[in-house]
C-alpha cells in the first residue's frame, strides 16, 4: 500500500465518523446537562421523598422513602459477602506457597492459620462503625419519641 492509498484510507475514515474534538465536545455538553439534570432530579427526589412529613401509602413508596433517608443499609451484607470472599481467597492463596516449592511449609501455615484472622479482625472493626451508627441511631429515635 502506497503513501497516497493509506492517506485516502485515513482520510476516508476520518471524514466518515467524528473527529476528536467534536467528540470532546460532545463529552462536554453531555457533562454540562448531566449536572443540571442530576442538581434537578436530586432537589426533586429531596422535596418529594425525604423532606415530606407524611407516610407514603403503599408498601414500594415506603421502602423507597426508607431507602433515600438511609433508613435502609446495604453495606453489612455487602461486607459479609466480601468477608466471606476474602476468607476464602486467602485460604486457597495459602496454597501457592506450596506450589512455589521455595517458601518452605512455615509461609503456608501463616497463611493459611493468620490470613483469616486478620481478615476477621479488619471485618469487625468494620461492623463496629456500623453498630455504632446504629446504636446512636436507636438513641436518637427513643428520645424524640418521648
Amino acid at each position: 500500500m502506497s503513501n497516497y492509498e493509506a492517506l485516502q484510507l485515513y482520510n476516508s475514515l476520518s471524514s466518515s465518523g467524528s473527529s476528536y474534538g467534536s467528540t470532546a465536545q460532545g463529552i462536554g455538553i453531555w457533562s454540562i446537562i448531566a449536572l443540571v439534570l442530576s442538581i434537578v432530579g436530586g432537589i426533586l427526589v429531596y422535596f418529594l421523598f425525604v423532606k415530606q412529613k407524611a407516610e407514603p401509602k403503599g408498601k414500594f413508596l415506603k421502602w423507597l422513602k426508607d431507602f433515600l433517608t438511609f433508613k435502609i443499609m446495604w453495606i453489612e451484607p455487602i461486607l459479609k459477602v466480601v468477608y466471606y470472599i476474602l476468607t476464602i481467597f486467602v485460604i486457597l492463596y495459602s496454597f501457592t506457597f506450596l506450589a512455589l516449592g521455595g517458601y518452605g511449609i512455615l509461609p503456608f501455615f501463616l497463611c493459611l492459620i493468620l490470613g483469616p484472622v486478620v481478615v476477621r479482625l479488619g471485618y469487625e472493626m468494620t461492623m463496629m462503625f456500623i453498630m455504632i451508627w446504629r446504636n446512636t441511631r436507636d438513641i436518637a429515635d427513643n428520645t424524640k419519641k418521648k
